[in-house]
């Protein structure tokens, strides 16, 4: 006799069945505690801000936006300004960035476009990842004994031969914006190569496949499919890369000199919002602490804007190269 292949079709299994209410219950306890969660972290945002704000209304009441824009700090005479701190705090992050975001892409590339074994690549991938795992005053301490004595013949160089531009127009005595940046770019490599790595391997293979198939070759497949298809979590790794390198504090504390000016030479010395904030608490006063809190507002802020914007134009390569609204 025949066999009916479909004589239990119509009896739902514990697969294809619909949802018990065990399931639905399940559902929603995990609901509740991921919105509580995420309300959590909102208020302990505010709760932060609440307290900091608090601390550095005084100093704020006092000095107003002459805080941002006046350049010296002197506590004996409570003369209070951060714009030499605003200066070094973003240069430094910039040129963290452009050294740091261009090897982080680039050995993204490197491990995911074929360049070398799958086995290989995740040994590579993994020596990478440690770097984030290294203490920060350790890299201080490297940035000390090796980065700066290495970099002084170099700096004499180009300082003799083209002095006559300001970002060498002056010598690398000791501590500066050079080796502070360039310890920086180690330090941002793990996360803007790791986040690189997860949006390249997002993209299924018959994207790439079907470059090939056009005709391109490797290079123009990496460069005119690949990166543009990637390039809203390129930037996100950017984006998280660059808010890294603006709250660093340790390192920096420690290799870009502590010098209360504005210069655009990559040899002389600057300050940080961080490393002032690290440098100036131990010993601070009431009056002083008040103004160290006003300083943590404006890090807070300019945190803030970096990641609007970061995260505007990472809307707009979503739907300019993924096609999402």
């Amino acid at each position: 006799m025949a066999v009916n292949p479909f004589q239990h079709a119509d009896s739902a299994s514990s697969v294809s069945g619909p949802p018990s209410g065990g399931d639905y219950l399940a559902d929603s306890i995990f609901r509740i505690i991921a919105l509580s969660c995420a309300a959590l972290i909102v208020v302990l945002i505010l709760y932060i801000l609440w307290e900091i704000g608090g601390l550095a209304l005084p100093a704020m009441a006092q000095h107003g936006l002459s805080f941002v824009s006046g350049t010296t700090w002197n506590v004996g005479t409570q003369e209070f300004g951060v714009l030499p701190e605003i200066w070094g705090t973003l240069y430094s992050s910039f040129l963290a960035l452009i050294l740091g975001g261009t090897f982080g892409v680039a050995i993204a590339i490197f491990l995911t476009q074929d360049f070398i074994h799958a086995r290989l690549a995740a040994v590579f991938r993994t020596i990478v990842e440690l770097l984030a795992a290294i203490p920060s005053v350790v890299y201080g301490l490297w940035g000390i004994y090796v980065v700066i004595p290495m970099l002084r013949p170099v700096a004499e160089w180009l300082h003799s031969e083209l002095g006559f531009i300001p970002i060498f127009g002056t010598e690398l005595s000791g501590p500066g914006m050079a080796p502070a940046a360039l310890v920086l770019a180690i330090m941002i490599l793990p996360t803007v190569a790791a986040i690189t790595v997860d949006a390249f391997r997002r993209i299924p293979y018959k994207v790439k496949e079907a470059a090939y198939g056009m005709g391109t070759t490797r290079w123009e497949a990496i460069l005119k499919v690949m990166l543009p298809t990637a390039s809203s979590g390129i930037l996100a790794a950017l984006v998280l890369g660059f808010g890294r390198a603006l709250g660093e504090t340790m390192a920096l504390a420690m290799l870009i000199g502590n010098s209360n000016q504005i210069n655009l030479s990559l040899f002389a010395p600057a300050n940080t919002l961080a490393s002032l904030l690290a440098s100036s608490f131990p010993e601070a006063g009431q009056i002083e602490v008040q103004a160290l809190m006003y300083t943590a507002v404006v890090l807070l802020l300019i945190t803030l804007i970096v990641n609007i914007v970061g995260f505007g134009i990472q809307q707009y390569t979503v739907r300019k190269f993924e096609g999402k609204a």
